[in-house]
C-alpha cells in the first residue's frame, strides 16, 4: 500500500509481522479517508483518543485488503472536536462516545452524545486519559445519572429490564427490551458497569511489564491480548521472534480458541434445554484446560506470552500428550456434531433464530466468528498470516445464514481446524530459543499488534516515550471485536421471542470486560 485513492498522504509501513501502515491526516482528510476505505470494501477496526507529545489527537484503524491503516488526526490549539464517522461506519458510534468520556474528544455533529462508560462514578469534566489529569483524584459522592433509553410506543408495547446483575457468573450489563407479547421490537444495551481503568493504568507500568495487564483485558482471550501487546512492543523495538517462540504462541492461541468453542457449544446446547450437550462439552473443556495447566503452567495460559517470546518451553513428553489429546477431542467432537445436527429439538431452536443477513453484517461491521457466520469472509490468519500462520495454510470456515445454527456450525468447524493446526505445529516444531532480549530505541516510538483471537481480531496501539522518560507508555489502546458486535446483537434479536435471547446472546458470546477498559 503506497496511497489511498483520493487521499494525498504519506503512508509509512510499520515494522510488524502483519502489514500495518500509519499516517497523520488533516481534518479534511479524516472523512475522505473513511469514505475511501469504505469504497474499496474496507471497514473500521478501532477509534480512540491518541496521545501525541503535544496537544491531543484522535486515531482510527481501518482494515483493507492491503492490511491495517492507522490514521492520526492531530487537534491543535485546544481543539477537541473532529468529524463524525458514524455516517460512514456505524460501528464508530460507541467508540466515539468512549473517546469523549476518556479523552474529552467529541465527534462533531454526532447524534448520540449519551455517556457510555461513565455511570456517574466521575464528573463529566474529568477525562482519565488526558496527560494533565490527576490519576488519583478524590470525587465527592454523586447521584446516579439517568440514562436516556430509547422508548418504543404503541398499543401493547411494554418494556422488560434485564440486569445489570444477572443470574449467573457473568459480568454486569443492562438489556432493555421493548416487546409486544413475547415478540421483541427493540433491544437496547447499556454496558460499562465495571470500568476498570486499564488504559490509564497502562501508562503507569513499565513497557516490559504491561503485557501482564494486557492479558487481563478479557480473561477468555488472555493469549490473544498478550500476543497483540507483545507484537506492538516488539514492532516498536524492531524485534523479530524466534521461529520456535512463534510456534509456541500459535499453539497456545489455538488451544485458547478450542477451549472457548468447547465451552460455548455446551452452553448453547444447555440454553436449548439439551443438558447432555453441556455435560459432554464441559467434560472435554475441563480435560483441555487441565492439560494446558500441565504443559504451560496455567489453565488459561495466562502470562505465558511475554515480550520477546514465551515464558517457557515444553518437553517431548508434553508434546506427545498434546498430540494424543487432539486426536481424542477430534473424534468426540465429530460424534457430538452429528448428535447436534440430528437433534430435531436443537435444530428447531437454532435455525432462523437471531439471524443477521450478510448485507446487515457488512453495513454494521460484524466481525470475527459471528461475522464469518454471516458471510463476512475475513480471518486474519488467512488474509494476512503472520509467522507461523504463513506456513500453516489455515482453512477459513464461513456460512451465510447468519443465525444461531450458523454460529454453532462455525464453532464445530473451527474446533476441528484448530485441532489440525495444533497437530501440525507440534509435528513441525522447530528447535531454537523461546525468548530473546528486547531493547527499546532511544527515541519515542510507536508499535501495533493485530491478532485473530477466538472471538475475532484484536488490536493494540502502543505509543512510547523516549529513553529520557524511561520509555514510559504514553498511550496503549486495546481493542476487542465486541465493540463492533454488541450493537449487531441488538439487531439480531429483533423479531425473535424473549426466551430466545439467551440463546442468541450466547451464540455471539461477546465480552463485557473487553469493551470496558
Amino acid at each position: 500500500m503506497t496511497k489511498i485513492s483520493g487521499l494525498d498522504v504519506d503512508l509509512q509501513r510499520m515494522v510488524a509481522p502483519v502489514p500495518i501502515w500509519r499516517s497523520r491526516v488533516t481534518v479534511d482528510d479524516w472523512l475522505t479517508a473513511a469514505v475511501a476505505v469504505r469504497e474499496v470494501g474496507g471497514r473500521l477496526l478501532a477509534l480512540w483518543g491518541g496521545a501525541p507529545a503535544e496537544g491531543a489527537s484522535v486515531c482510527a484503524a481501518y482494515v483493507t485488503l492491503d492490511g491495517l491503516l492507522w490514521l492520526e488526526l492531530p487537534l491543535h490549539g485546544g481543539q477537541t472536536a473532529y468529524p463524525d464517522l458514524v455516517p460512514v461506519f456505524p460501528a464508530a458510534a460507541r467508540m466515539q462516545r468512549a473517546a469523549a468520556e476518556l479523552s474529552g474528544l467529541h465527534a462533531e455533529g454526532a447524534k448520540d452524545q449519551r455517556p457510555w462508560l461513565n455511570h456517574g462514578a466521575w464528573p463529566v469534566d474529568y477525562f482519565p486519559l488526558r496527560h494533565d489529569t490527576d490519576t488519583a483524584p478524590a470525587f465527592a459522592d454523586a447521584p446516579l445519572q439517568d440514562y436516556a433509553f430509547v422508548h418504543v410506543e404503541g398499543d401493547g408495547v411494554h418494556e422488560i429490564a434485564v440486569g445489570p446483575v444477572h443470574a449467573g457468573v457473568i459480568e454486569p450489563g443492562h438489556f432493555r427490551f421493548s416487546v409486544v407479547g413475547e415478540k421483541v421490537l427493540r433491544l437496547e444495551q447499556r454496558l460499562g458497569y465495571t470500568h476498570k481503568g486499564i488504559e490509564q493504568r497502562m501508562t503507569q507500568l513499565p513497557p516490559m511489564q504491561a503485557y501482564r495487564l494486557a492479558g487481563r483485558v478479557s480473561g477468555d482471550s488472555t493469549v490473544a491480548y498478550a500476543w497483540a501487546y507483545c507484537m506492538a512492543l516488539e514492532s516498536a523495538a524492531t524485534c523479530e521472534l524466534a521461529p520456535r517462540a512463534a510456534c509456541l504462541r500459535a499453539l497456545m492461541l489455538e488451544r485458547e480458541r478450542v477451549a472457548n468453542h468447547l465451552g460455548d457449544l455446551g452452553a448453547l446446547g444447555n440454553d436449548a434445554a439439551f443438558a447432555f450437550g453441556l455435560a459432554q462439552f464441559s467434560r472435554l473443556r475441563e480435560d483441555w484446560l487441565r492439560l494446558s495447566r500441565d504443559a504451560f503452567g496455567h489453565r488459561l495460559m495466562m502470562d505465558c506470552v511475554v515480550p520477546g517470546g514465551v515464558a517457557g518451553d515444553i518437553d517431548p513428553g508434553q508434546i506427545d500428550r498434546l498430540r494424543r489429546q487432539c486426536d481424542d477431542v477430534a473424534r468426540e467432537v465429530k460424534t457430538l456434531h452429528a448428535v447436534y445436527d440430528e437433534h430435531a429439538g436443537l435444530q428447531d431452536r437454532f435455525m432462523t433464530t437471531g439471524r443477521v443477513s450478510p448485507a446487515l453484517a457488512a453495513q454494521l461491521g460484524l466481525t470475527g466468528l459471528a461475522g464469518r457466520a454471516s458471510g463476512q469472509a475475513w480471518d486474519l490468519r488467512c488474509d494476512h498470516p503472520w509467522p507461523p500462520y504463513d506456513l500453516l495454510q489455515v482453512k477459513m470456515a464461513t456460512h451465510r445464514n447468519g443465525d444461531v445454527a450458523a454460529r454453532v456450525a462455525m464453532r464445530f468447524e473451527e474446533v476441528l481446524e484448530s485441532l489440525r493446526l495444533i497437530r501440525e505445529i507440534l509435528e513441525k516444531l522447530p528447535a531454537g530459543p523461546v525468548r530473546q532480549a528486547l531493547g527499546l530505541p532511544d527515541h519515542a516510538t510507536r508499535g501495533a499488534g493485530w491478532v485473530e483471537g477466538w472471538r475475532g481480531e484484536l488490536f493494540v496501539a502502543l505509543e512510547l516515550d523516549d529513553a529520557a522518560s524511561q520509555h514510559r507508555i504514553r498511550r496503549c489502546h486495546c481493542h476487542d471485536p465486541s465493540w463492533q458486535n454488541w450493537p449487531v446483537l441488538e439487531h439480531a434479536v429483533i423479531g425473535n421471542i424473549v426466551p430466545d435471547f439467551p440463546l442468541i446472546n450466547k451464540s455471539f458470546n461477546l465480552s463485557y470486560s473487553g469493551q470496558d477498559l
